[in-house]
């Protein structure tokens, strides 16, 4: 259980609330390298569970968890400091909640999660690594134009895949859910 990769997540978790101190506090340089050093570890921690051989349970439930809090932390922070429209937070936090309810499906049905795809990794991976450019684009020209520019490529990048890999991962359990066959009584 104390692997590397499950030790890095957990570095990961516990900078959540700090980031959230920073983005309140204005601390805007601090808040980026925080967001940086968080994209750059979510990488990380996945190559080094697989290089190392530590790939385990409590990895594959921290690093998701890990994601999904620092994206929800940091899309609400960018929102109330009015980096980002909050309609990117409700369709990034919908997609959350689709999910979730798939899995709770899937678990009275008696099926486990589902295998992660490339496409949301690669969703997540834009999206942290947009959000520091985000919160740079408030910085004053010409840093804030191009860091605007780039940050909301990789953006709607993130969004389009973070959708595109819910859509693959709602058809894998509706075809897991019918293939079981209905039970006799």
């Amino acid at each position: 259980m104390l692997t590397v990769p499950n030790l890095i997540s957990l570095v990961r978790l516990l900078l959540v609330p700090v980031f959230a101190v920073l983005i309140y506090a204005g601390r805007d340089a601090t808040a980026v390298l925080v967001l940086a050093f968080s994209g750059a570890t979510d990488w990380l921690d996945g190559v080094l569970a697989r290089r190392l051989g530590q790939v385990s349970r409590l990895g594959q439930l921290l690093d998701p968890a890990a994601d999904r809090l620092f994206i929800l932390v940091t899309l609400v922070g960018l929102a109330w400091r009015g980096a980002v429209p909050w309609w990117l937070v409700v369709v990034l936090v919908l997609r959350d909640v689709v999910l979730t309810v798939m899995l709770v499906v899937l678990r009275r049905a008696g099926f486990g999660p589902l295998p992660v795809h490339l496409a949301g990794k690669a969703g997540t991976f834009a999206l942290l690594y947009a959000f520091p450019l985000l919160l740079l684009s408030e910085w004053a020209d010409p840093v804030g134009v191009v860091c605007g520019v780039v940050g909301w490529a990789f953006a709607l990048w993130g969004v389009g895949l973070y959708w595109f890999s819910a859509g693959l991962y709602l058809t894998q359990a509706r075809d897991l859910l019918r293939s079981r066959s209905p039970r006799t009584v």
